[in-house]
């Protein structure tokens, strides 16, 4: 045998880009933060189409027995048709406190942050969903796209509860704040995940916080003891409205989450 050389024959690049698994025929590109989807050849996938979700980051909580912060839009569908290209990916970082979630990106799909919860007597902010509003009557803010849903009220010393993907936070009352919508399911990775959850409402010196919505949502605080919790990682959920002086990393949204899915074989 003689060597010739590095052979130069028709081997195709993978498709790569995230973290990549195969579920039966289809793989599925999970992208947990900023990168880029890469398509060398169509030939690599049957068909020029694929499944997405695209989830935008989740709300802040706000501070000081604060609304709950709004979840992130949950945007998902099929048959979105792709080209042999580089896709570059953003993944919405969660809002700090007092701070909308950051925006996801695919392509021409955008999917927008929740809204941050309401904080010294303000009402919560607009986004994805909106956030919950802060004590002293101030009002929840609505959900921008359809999906999102608006945030509950403040009728006492508490805050209202953000909105989830999948329905609004409930309205605070003089002994509890108000509670976080839920998120909604989604079963592109193979299995059924629930995302995008609203916060929970802070609570003030006598009344507890709002329990958090389904899908990794922070639940609300207590003013001057306990702080809102945080929203999960690549949950797209808001967090709990409540104090934050002592710790930095509580009434942070979640992160958002591109998936992208296609038949391989």
């Amino acid at each position: 045998w003689t060597n010739i050389g590095v052979g130069e024959g028709d081997i195709t690049p993978p498709i790569v880009g995230g973290i990549i698994t195969n579920v039966g025929n289809f793989r599925v590109h999970t992208f947990n933060e900023s990168g880029v989807f890469q398509i060398p050849s169509m030939s690599l996938m049957i068909g020029n189409t694929v499944e997405y979700l695209v989830l935008g980051g989740g709300g802040g909580g706000g501070a000081v027995a604060g609304g709950g912060g709004g979840a992130g839009r949950h945007l998902s569908g099929s048959g979105f048709a792709v080209t042999a290209q580089n896709y570059t990916i953003t993944v919405g970082s969660g809002g700090a406190p007092n701070t909308n979630g950051q925006d996801s990106t695919f392509s021409s799909l955008t999917a927008i942050g929740g809204g941050a919860g309401g904080t010294v007597a303000q009402n919560g902010n607009n986004g994805a969903s909106g956030g919950g509003g802060s004590f002293s009557g101030k009002v929840g803010g609505t959900g921008v796209f359809n999906g999102g849903n608006g945030a509950g009220a403040s009728t006492s010393g508490c805050g209202g509860g953000g909105g989830g993907a999948g329905s609004a936070g409930t309205n605070a009352v003089s002994t509890q704040a108000g509670n976080g919508g839920n998120g909604v399911a989604n079963s592109i990775t193979g299995t059924s995940v629930t995302r995008a959850g609203g916060g929970g409402g802070g609570g003030n010196a006598s009344a507890n916080g709002g329990t958090a919505g389904s899908g990794g949502a922070g639940a609300g605080g207590k003013f001057s003891t306990i702080s809102g919790g945080a929203g999960a990682a690549n949950s797209g959920s808001g967090a709990g409205g409540g104090q934050n002086s002592n710790n930095p990393g509580a009434e942070v949204g979640g992160s958002g989450v591109v998936i992208i899915k296609y038949q391989f074989q």
